[in-house]
């Protein structure tokens, strides 16, 4: 379990991010349905077909996928209340490279509230000390204006677009790709010779 160092959030709230377990399956359901019509523009198993079935599914993946060592998923729930608030992962690890991908999503009930800053802040620290990451990529679509203003009040920066570089629905579409190095977060950075 992490938990948020900080009333991090604008609105003070505090997070606690954990591995999702399979009695969180009605909560994710839940939390994804809540918030569908916004999910499902950027998400692609985010549709009206997602069910208690894919919700248990996608929790024995990330059990699987953390055993594994190749992708850690984390629940972002409220500490106080214990609600289910979104989710945020690393992903696609290279570990020669020691870098992978960070994604994050809430729901629009805590959307605008700092909530996916602070757990993508919270999953990025879990990264570099507990990974041993030197290098966490974020991949957002340009008119996903809410990731992309995450991923710039995280301070990662922005190197450029990769053509095609996310395929939605089967569609490939651009990436506006953005960078976050330990210094970036106030770190200390890794030495440099692997």
């Amino acid at each position: 379990m992490i938990t948020s160092a900080t009333q991090g959030t604008a609105t003070g709230l505090a997070i606690v991010l954990r591995p999702l377990r399979a009695d969180d399956a009605p909560r994710l359901l839940d939390a994804v349905h809540a918030s569908l019509p916004t999910l499902s523009q950027w998400l692609p198993w985010a549709t009206s077909a997602y069910d208690l079935a894919a919700a248990e599914a996608w929790i024995a993946y990330c059990a699987g996928a953390r055993a594994s060592g190749a992708e850690h998923h984390f629940g972002v729930f409220d500490a106080g209340t214990g609600a289910l608030l979104g989710g945020v992962g690393i992903n696609h690890r290279i570990p020669a490279y020691r870098s992978a991908n960070l994604g994050y999503w809430t729901t629009d009930a805590v959307r605008g509230q700092g909530v996916a800053v602070e757990a993508a802040r919270l999953a990025a620290r879990f990264g570099f000390e507990t990974l041993g990451l030197q290098r966490i990529a974020i991949l957002v679509q340009p008119e996903n204006r809410a990731s992309l203003r995450v991923a710039i009040k995280l301070g990662a920066v922005c190197e450029g677009v990769a053509r095609d570089g996310i395929v939605v629905r089967g569609r490939a579409h651009d990436a506006l790709v953005h960078s976050l190095l330990p210094r970036d977060l106030g770190m200390a950075t890794p030495d440099r010779q692997a």
